[in-house]
């Protein structure tokens, strides 16, 4: 070779170095992102909180990370999930209760959704697990904009049969139904590992949802993560649960250690998250033909009020968590955030702050990064029969009813966070103002709904 080849040779060897340390330092710069959701934990089901389950990695992410204290979800899983790939209220789109039994209602095709729009930025995106916004495969994660889906398209399921409460069939992978053998937490934790480690792209960021369905009811859980609650815990349902929460704080763990394993955990942001909060108990007779016990004690939102499916405390402000390694300090963060803010948040994470107008969310990230306030925040959030508006520190919460007219109440959340104390009487002036702001956003929702018991 003549010594005009060789240098050609060395500049054409140096040119791709440099682009390939061009490239990497381009993709370093977008982290990616896991999202990991709880299905109905409720505020006291955490071991940060004092609750007497042990939840040791979810606990290392809040002592390490930043603890979101005032974070709002909806009532029930359907919607939480439509806000959070929307990053607008779920009832703008008609969805107010769980998508169940042979309904055909799904999330609108028409709306830019998180996958769709970090696609747009060179994202991966992987959902494995509870999807719950089309009960058939063909409005599942795919059409919405997932690269790779796995898990149950339903909102329940059997641990070990994978079939939905009236039989239907659940679970798949990437829009077909499969046949698997294993615990749903086991599966989707597996999943979850093959994915990061052999599935994915290395040379894209990615965004991967893991969405357990944990501690959901039926609990069929192993006596070894059972074991741990025999003297502190007597009753068999509440140690059923605790179980469960076990089981998915150990799957926590296993995904954090394969981060690890990969080099990937200085790059990755870990949220975890509750999609609402916990179910006071189950009567089983109805579903699964009866096979389950009832659960007479489920999760605990002590000392928040009420349970899943109401618009009270105890329903709509859940545990959430942001942990990224080197990048985030410990604190815990004050500010009212909802989970239509994850969207935007998320987005600018990725570079993308120009959003499109259908979302109504906040780019919350300078707050959790910074811990920057957030002024002006206005959440509202519309369940079965309820619902409510804040802002800080007032919350009204309006139950209608078919023939009568609809009940009002007023809390300060901040002196009352128990809402024990129903304030609409005493502060008028504060309540006429709130009840004005819940009908404008009442009246920005979709005139028909996924439940009808008011006409």
């Amino acid at each position: 070779m003549n010594t005009k080849n060789q240098l050609l040779v060395l500049l054409s060897f140096c040119f791709s170095i440099s682009y390939s340390q061009e490239n990497q330092m381009s993709s370093s710069e977008k982290p990616n992102i896991i999202l990991i959701i709880a299905d109905d934990a409720g505020w006291n089901d955490v071991g940060y909180h004092g609750s007497v389950i042990k939840t040791p990695n979810i606990d290392f992410l809040a002592k390490n990370g930043v603890e979101l204290d005032r974070f709002y979800v909806n009532p029930t899983c359907s919607p939480s999930r439509a806000s959070l790939f929307t990053g607008r209220p779920a009832s703008r789109m008609g969805i107010v209760a769980p998508i169940s039994d042979k309904s055909q209602f799904k999330l609108p095709d028409s709306i830019p959704t998180l996958p769709k729009l970090l696609h747009k930025n060179n994202y991966q995106t992987a959902l494995i697990g509870k999807w719950h916004l089309g009960l058939q495969p063909s409005s599942g994660p795919k059409a919405y904009g997932f690269d790779y889906s796995y898990g149950f398209l339903h909102g329940q399921l059997d641990q070990y049969t994978h079939l939905y409460k009236n039989g239907d069939k659940s679970w798949y992978r990437n829009g077909e139904f499969i046949e698997e053998e294993g615990h749903v937490t086991d599966l989707l934790t597996n999943e979850a590992v093959k994915w990061i480690s052999e599935i994915r792209d290395p040379k894209k960021s990615f965004f991967l949802e893991v969405a357990y369905s944990a501690p959901h009811f039926p609990l069929q859980e192993e006596q070894k993560w059972k074991d741990p609650y025999i003297n502190s815990i007597k009753d068999s349902s509440r140690r059923d649960y605790a179980a469960a929460m076990s089981h998915l704080d150990n799957s926590v763990g296993i995904l954090l250690e394969k981060l690890k394993q990969q080099k990937l955990d200085k790059n990755t942001l870990v949220i975890f998250m509750s999609d609402n909060g916990a179910m006071q108990d189950w009567d089983s007779k109805n579903e699964y033909n009866g096979i389950h016990p009832s659960n007479t004690v489920l999760g605990d939102n002590t000392p928040l009020r009420d349970w899943k499916t109401s618009n009270y405390e105890g329903a709509i402000r859940v545990p959430c968590i942001f942990y990224w390694k080197d990048h985030l300090k410990k604190y815990k963060n004050e500010n009212y955030i909802s989970v239509i803010d994850l969207l935007p948040g998320i987005l600018s994470l990725a570079g993308d702050n120009d959003l499109p107008k259908s979302i109504e969310g906040k780019n919350v990230w300078p707050s959790i990064s910074e811990n920057k306030a957030i002024s002006d925040q206005e959440i509202y959030v519309r369940g079965h029969l309820q619902e409510s508006l804040i802002r800080k520190p007032w919350k009204i919460i309006r139950t209608r009813h078919a023939n009568t007219p609809a009940d009002l109440e007023l809390y300060n959340i901040e002196k009352d966070p128990g809402e024990k104390k129903n304030l609409i009487l005493e502060e008028k002036s504060v309540a006429e103002k709130m009840e004005i702001a819940l009908e404008n956003q009442f009246k920005k929702d979709a005139k028909k709904v996924n439940y009808d018991k008011i006409k």
